[in-house]
């Protein structure tokens, strides 16, 4: 069977991509965030601050706040990018087969490293974002010989097992489908590693999210379409805000859980999804602002690399590094306003590393 990719010319960069898959990094690994929570928590900032630090962490349950979709973007902004680099790989001679051993060795490290992020010696876990990926990622590169109707029934139908095994699996005990630690997920997890995650996160999200890295592979065949610009945005824009309007609708009947990952979720974050992509391509590609491509872009030049150097601890030898100056420099601020100067220091490190890399013209990829 040929893929729909070799029929499809790579068009020059897409530098919303570029900006979309920066902007994402930036939020999840530089630990901006962390700015908002400070004055949060000092009641410090007023109601803005107060509003931000909130929709700058995880629901607890039920809901949607802006933290809950960086995960989702991350994913869907991995899919968009999959069609690219087929066909650069398709245009220098690599068969599919030599392709796929390369899906199949990423796939395989993308699991090491979640497995590595998420387990020490006494527990092990699947619900890091690179394990999840890691399946995602190969069922939307196998799924890319086939054409977007079948894609886009098999992402539907992923997320609707995922409902159904919710509702429907006889299990004592958890049966309960929209509760935390009483549902499928923590069952299976129990199953496999014998203990349930901290924070109802369950590893059987790999189904339901698949539909994010389908999603964007579908996006990201699209940008590569020789449609005019204002086509390829209203296409990413309109069924983006009806699936948004879909999910909050689903809300009551099935509840909006990121954490187990509920249809209602999915299809809402799927569309906001596709809204940002939408906009990103209008900012970007069709209004030409590029004045903040490059201080985002740099950031998702090296994603994997600056993940992990965030979450194996390097960003906390960044503070450690950090805190005796600037809190010396910034005494005058009071403990308050040390933190947060430390933690914006801490922020352009992580970005000028990146930056030092882009230059060097290193580029560390799986």
């Amino acid at each position: 069977m040929t893929t729909p990719i070799q029929a499809e010319k790579a068009p020059d960069r897409i530098l919303s991509v570029d900006f979309f898959r920066g902007f994402t990094m930036f939020m999840l690994v530089t630990g901006i965030i962390n700015v908002f929570h400070e004055l949060a928590k000092n009641d410090m900032g007023g109601a803005f601050i107060s509003m931000m630090s909130k929709q700058l962490d995880h629901a607890e349950w039920n809901g949607l706040y802006a933290w809950d979709l960086v995960q989702p973007f991350f994913m869907f902004i991995v899919g968009v990018a999959m069609p690219f680099s087929l066909a650069k790989r398709m245009a220098r001679g690599d068969s599919w087969k030599k392709s796929f051993m390369h899906a199949l060795s990423r796939s395989f490290w993308l699991l090491a490293l979640g497995f590595m992020l998420g387990s020490d010696r006494n527990s092990y876990a699947f619900q890091n974002v690179l394990a999840q990926l890691s399946f995602t990622y190969l069922v939307a590169f196998l799924l890319m010989r086939y054409d977007f109707k079948i894609q886009l029934a098999v992402s539907f139908a992923m997320i609707i097992l995922s409902d159904v095994i919710y509702q429907v699996f006889p299990v004592e005990g958890f049966n309960q489908p929209f509760t935390p630690d009483k549902n499928f997920g923590a069952w299976f997890d129990m199953l496999i590693s014998g203990h349930l995650s901290t924070g109802h996160w369950v590893s059987i999200n790999i189904i339901p999210t698949s539909a994010h890295t389908i999603w964007g592979v579908l996006v990201g065949m699209l940008l590569m379409k020789d449609f005019s610009h204002m086509k390829k945005m209203m296409i990413m824009l309109i069924p983006g805000i009806i699936m948004i309007i879909t999910g909050y609708l689903m809300d009551p009947w099935i509840p909006i859980i990121k954490r187990i990952c509920t249809s209602s979720f999915i299809i809402v974050s799927g569309g906001y999804c596709l809204v940002a992509m939408a906009f990103s391509y209008w900012l970007i590609d069709i209004m030409k602002y590029t004045r903040t491509l490059m201080f985002f872009a740099i950031v998702g030049m090296n994603a994997i690399f600056i993940y992990l150097f965030s979450n194996l601890g390097g960003k906390n030898l960044l503070y450690l590094a950090a805190d005796p100056f600037i809190s010396r420099i910034f005494f005058w601020m009071g403990d308050v306003g040390k933190n947060v100067m430390v933690t914006i220091t801490v922020v352009a490190m992580v970005w000028y590393m990146c930056y030092y890399l882009y230059k060097k013209k290193i580029f560390i990829r799986l």
